[in-house]
C-alpha cells in the first residue's frame, strides 16, 4: 500500500493549491493540495513537514496540525491511503520549489474552488470543512460533497459516515 499526505494551508479567506504539469501521467492538468508520499519509518506528520518544505520551503509547526480526512483507493499493491491535513500555521512564504511536479501555485478563495479542475471533487468539500470556510460552506451551493463529478468518493468531516472509496490522484 502507498501512504501519501497532503496539506491545506489557508491564509486570508484562501487555500494553497499546486497545478500539475500537463505532462504528468496520472491527473494531469490539474490542481491539488501540495503533498507526497511517506517514506518507510515516517509517520503522516513526519511526511507531511518534509513535503511542505521540499515542495514549498514552508516549516510547519506540527503541533497546528490536524487530519482533515482520507481518501482511498485501489487494492493490493496498488492501494492508496491519502492522508489530507490542514495546517494551522508555519513559518516562510511558500513558492514552487518543486517546478517539476507542479507548473503554478496559487492562493485560491473558497467561492473559486468549484470553478476549478480540481484532482477530486471532495477536496473541495474538505476544504469548505475547514472551520475557516464553516458560515461561507452554509452559504455556497454545493452538490454532493461526498461525491465528485467521477463519483469517487471520501471521509470527510462534512461528510461524515459516508463510503471512504476514492480514485488515487498519483
Amino acid at each position: 500500500m502507498h501512504v501519501v499526505v497532503t496539506g491545506a494551508l489557508v491564509e486570508n479567506g484562501a487555500v494553497l493549491l499546486v497545478h500539475r504539469r500537463p505532462t504528468k501521467r496520472v491527473y494531469p492538468d490539474v490542481w491539488d493540495l501540495p503533498g507526497g508520499q511517506v517514506e518507510a519509518g515516517e509517520s503522516e506528520l513526519q511526511a507531511l513537514a518534509r513535503e511542505m518544505h521540499e515542495e514549498l520551503g514552508v516549516h510547519i509547526v506540527a503541533e497546528s496540525s490536524s487530519r482533515l480526512g482520507v481518501l482511498h483507493d485501489g487494492s493490493g499493491e496498488d492501494a492508496v491511503h491519502v492522508g489530507v491535513w490542514q495546517i494551522g500555521d508555519w513559518v516562510g512564504s511558500p513558492t514552487n520549489r518543486a517546478p517539476d511536479e507542479h507548473d503554478d501555485i496559487a492562493w485560491v478563495g473558497i467561492r473559486e474552488l468549484g470553478g476549478l479542475p480540481l484532482v477530486h471533487g471532495v477536496l473541495a468539500a474538505m476544504v469548505r470543512s475547514l472551520p475557516e470556510f464553516e458560515c461561507t460552506h452554509r452559504h455556497l451551493d454545493v452538490t454532493d460533497c461526498n461525491q465528485d463529478d467521477r463519483g469517487t468518493k471520501a471521509d470527510c468531516r462534512a461528510c461524515a459516515g459516508t463510503d471512504s472509496s476514492s480514485r488515487w490522484w498519483g
